[in-house]
């Protein structure tokens, strides 16, 4: 197959488009100067790969603005950093979404249970598509721990067929019904996006609603959705949009470029941090499917937060009495994922080390922007140690070490 398959109508016009605006920004044009000219999409191989930092430098100098309706705003960046802007049209291109991905109709009852506000995109991007299908809307929004079988009763007095959320969200949900013996009979979608599906949701939907079957997303704030997950496809195969032209590079690493016309970001040859492959999905759908391999970058998913570790194991390591530094992500097949934060004291460090350090973490961009660590005090905890997590056999120590619990 080719390097950059298409059968989206006017793709290289779009691209060159795209390519026209990105050279206008004059902080990026010197990366473009060696473009001579885009006589197919094959050339696009010869178009610098670029990242947040570009995709900031350019949206700051364009201020895009949608040419009808209204101008959405969305943070790119919900990890350590300070919030970045992304930018989309009313409608938020879900349109394409819906022609060709059908978790929902007139008859469902959904429950929108991604976070509301804070200019995050997913709780709005389900609410339009939601619209489209004409279906019965609850919009839930996050739940806090002592909550979900209140609410899940709710949901079931209302036979709610649909139920939207990051499967790190879902999680402790489905347990919890499980836990207090509730089912949801009627309940036969899963909808899901932000992070890998986690196959201890499946364990718990065989208990609280057998027919349920789970329907996903992937894609992000820059890109918006990318690709479609239907239940006869495999979690981690995809099935790429026309309007988004996504190409495996080296190491395996992903990037895509933007054939939206009228799309507000400039995303041409944006790498998105993950790796991937292309397959062929179980589903039998016609055309190529990807394979996402996971997150390559010094970013993790937790709990539908995009964590930038490395960020903050610098910013811990920088506080009075710190010596070194470790994340440690626990994913527990009976609740959502937790995090401990790992401090190797100085020598002088004063006692209350520990609750300082986790008192700055909580007042950081990533303490304000997880409702995890609201809603649930246990998912974050820092503990001192006298050395971090190693490998036995090289005694080398990574700044992030992820563990799973049955």
């Amino acid at each position: 197959m080719p390097e950059f398959p298409s059968t989206e109508p006017d793709a290289l016009d779009t691209v060159r488009s795209t390519l026209a605006r990105l050279r206008s920004v004059p902080a990026l044009a010197d990366r473009y100067c060696d473009v001579v000219a885009l006589d197919s999409l094959e050339d696009l191989i010869h178009v610098p790969v670029t990242g947040r930092d570009e995709l900031s430098v350019a949206l700051a100098h364009l201020k895009p603005k949608a040419r009808s309706g209204a101008t959405w705003s969305f943070q790119r960046d919900c990890g350590t950093g300070l919030p970045e802007l992304g930018y989309a049209p009313t409608g938020l291109y879900m349109n394409e979404v819906y022609d060709r991905w059908k978790p929902l109709g007139p008859a469902d009852v959904f429950v929108n249970g991604w976070a509301a506000g804070r200019l995050w995109d997913a709780h709005y991007l389900m609410g339009v598509y939601a619209d489209l299908a004409g279906c019965t809307v609850l919009g839930l929004g996050a739940v806090e721990q002592g909550e979900i079988g209140y609410w899940l009763e709710f949901c079931a007095d209302r036979d709610v067929t649909s139920f939207g959320g990051a499967p790190g969200a879902l999680r402790p949900i489905f347990a919890r019904a499980r836990e207090l013996g509730l089912k949801l009979p009627t309940l036969r979608s899963i909808i899901w996006l932000g992070e890998e599906w986690d196959p201890a949701i499946d364990d718990d939907l065989a208990y609280v609603a057998p027919d349920a079957q789970r329907w996903g997303l992937f894609g992000g704030a820059e890109t918006l959705v990318i690709g479609t997950n239907t239940p006869e496809c495999a979690a981690d195969i995809w099935h790429p949009l026309p309007s988004q032209l996504v190409h495996v590079g080296r190491d395996q690493m992903l990037d895509v470029t933007s054939l939206k016309p009228h799309g507000l970001n400039p995303v041409l040859r944006f790498r998105t941090g993950d790796a991937g492959q292309w397959v062929s999905c179980p589903c039998g759908q016609a055309g190529p499917a990807l394979r996402v391999l996971g997150r390559r970058m010094g970013e993790v998913k937790f709990r539908g937060l995009l964590l930038d570790v490395d960020g903050l194991v610098a910013d811990v390591a920088g506080q009075p009495g710190v010596s070194r530094v470790q994340m440690v992500i626990t994913e527990h097949a009976a609740r959502g994922a937790t995090a401990e934060v790992l401090v190797v004291p100085s020598r002088d460090a004063a006692g209350d080390l520990a609750a300082r350090v986790r008192t700055h973490i909580l007042a950081s961009a990533i303490g304000r922007a997880c409702t995890a660590f609201r809603n649930d005090p246990e998912a974050l905890a820092v503990r001192l140690v006298d050395s971090v997590i190693s490998n036995e056999r090289t005694g080398r120590a990574a700044d992030l070490v992820m563990r799973r619990h049955s």
